[in-house]
């Protein structure tokens, strides 16, 4: 069996549990590691050629000519590598990971490629190891996988890392709160005896949850055309303008529906009775996607559960928490917010 991009392998996934679990929770213990906030990527080498593709399958090559000249050049043979595309920014010392960076990388122009590939180059971080030479190791356990991998590209220079790990909990759940200051997105547990297992959730992860009160400004209609599909947030800034924040959804169908009975009298209609119309910012992946939205007196709050922020915005869609009568809408700021501390990328990496 040869793992090519013309067949292109679905990466293996992880299901989300509320903690970092004991190792002695599944047989044969479990291996714990950063969990990278980027864009996953099975990088295919056969020696002379690189494909990089994502987790949907579809190819990054292109918008990664950096990437790709790296590989060519550094990988010591033939391998299929499973890892994560990530940008870091900041001077020395005090790097993070930008998500902004990472997504302006997907870009139509060539010219603006090879611009952002310049001044926004990214790099690579390995944690699992698909395929060396001849032999294609989906089969064996990650704890042979990780060693391999390790003497395959553990002396390699930057833009090719190595994903940290341990077997130390304690160790795994001290990554968890500060490697989020790096801009991480949590902890990863891998059973050591699993095989890899493309497109199922054989990992375990644990990203952070946290909550916040904000302003409900609005609403989408569901892409069905009956209900609410999604809920538009808000908070107020230090000069006490709303800015937009995100959004919250995935509700049931019958709650979709009361929704819209419920927020009915908020809904901002002008001298005629009509409702405004309202629109959200457009940005390079809104396309011809429809923006608009029923704008809604901002006045009710609603408390939601989030992982972290990206600027001024949830990184996320949040989740529905409950209704907060209690609250005053324009008591919703960005003060509330938890902000992790500070933690430079270069001591997350090995």
């Amino acid at each position: 069996m040869e793992l090519s991009p013309l067949d292109p392998v679905t990466p293996q996934l992880a299901k989300a549990v509320g903690s970092v679990p004991e190792p002695d929770s599944v047989p044969g213990g479990l291996s714990f590691e950063p969990k990278w906030d980027g864009f996953r990527a099975i990088v295919y080498f056969d020696g002379e050629n690189v494909e990089i593709g994502s987790r949907g399958s579809k190819m990054l090559t292109r918008y990664f000519p950096e990437l790709t000249d790296a590989f060519s050049r550094l990988l010591p043979g033939p391998c299929v590598l499973d890892g994560e595309i990530v940008v870091p920014q900041g001077a020395e010392g005090s790097q993070k990971l930008d998500w902004e960076a990472l997504t302006a990388r997907i870009h139509p122009a060539a010219s603006r490629i090879a611009l952002l590939a310049k001044s926004t180059p990214a790099m690579f971080v390995a944690f699992d190891l698909l395929s060396s030479g001849d032999d294609v190791l989906l089969d064996a356990p990650f704890s042979e996988r990780r060693e391999r991998l390790e003497a395959l590209i553990g002396a390699l220079p930057h833009p090719i890392h190595l994903t940290r790990t341990t077997t130390d909990v304690a160790l795994a759940r001290q990554w968890l709160v500060e490697f989020e200051g790096a801009g991480l997105d949590g902890v990863v547990a891998k059973p050591l005896l699993q095989p890899y297992a493309p497109g199922k959730r054989v990992m375990l992860k644990v990203k952070h949850h946290r909550t916040a009160d904000v302003v409900l400004t609005g609403y989408r209609v569901h892409k069905s055309g009956n209900g609410v599909g999604s809920l538009l947030l808000g908070l107020y800034n230090g000069d006490g303008v709303l800015v937009n924040v995100g959004g919250a959804s995935a509700f049931s169908n019958a709650r979709r529906l009361e929704l819209v009975d419920e927020l009915a009298p908020l809904v901002r209609r002008d001298a005629d009775g009509e409702i405004v119309a309202a629109e959200t910012e457009r940005s390079r992946f809104s396309g011809s996607k429809d923006v608009s939205f029923v704008p809604l007196e901002p006045s009710r709050v609603v408390e939601v559960q989030y992982d972290q922020m990206e600027g001024m915005r949830f990184r996320h869609t949040v989740q529905f928490a409950r209704w907060r009568p209690d609250r005053e809408a324009t008591s919703c700021t960005f003060d509330q917010l938890d902000r992790p501390i500070a933690y430079d990328l270069d001591g997350v990496l090995v």
